[in-house]
């Protein structure tokens, strides 16, 4: 199950559960040249610190193996956010995601239900989610 879950992560890399959130700022500090008043709200960004390539090399790459071994760095891998205000259910979420994954790759079998032309490559947008231009129809067929 430990590749499993490094599959899982990557794919939660990529296309973070939550893409980002909003922080209070509670202290007066410096960012990048820019000053930050205690009290000013922040944006984060998830799927920008998981596309920072000082932390994921190639990070439009899917490479599970990314989370072998110590992983990446701590609070550049943020899908649940980080710190006190991590997610409660993170580990049942990944229990479930588990369970799912187990089920689906012992009973199913899974296809692309039309075969993507090259020339007519499938783009990433986001609105404000990762989609997919044209989606990804899948056929699921029972072993």
């Amino acid at each position: 199950m430990k590749y499993s879950w490094n599959v899982v992560w990557e794919v939660m890399r990529l296309a973070p559960p939550a893409p980002g959130g909003f922080k209070q700022a509670m202290a007066d500090f410096t960012y990048a040249g820019y000053r930050i008043s205690k009290g000013c709200k922040l944006c984060w960004s998830s799927t920008a610190t998981h596309k920072n390539p000082e932390y994921f090399p190639d990070p439009d790459k899917f490479d599970p193996s990314r989370f072998q071994g110590d992983g990446p760095a701590p609070f550049t891998y943020v899908p649940f956010a980080g710190g006190p205000g991590t997610s409660a259910g993170k580990e049942y979420v990944r229990v479930q995601i588990l369970v799912f994954v187990h089920h689906l790759v012992r009973r199913y079998k899974i296809e692309k239900s039309i075969p993507l032309n090259p020339k007519d490559e499938e783009k990433l947008i986001f609105k404000p989610f990762p989609l997919l231009t044209k989606g990804l129809p899948i056929c699921i067929r029972a072993h």
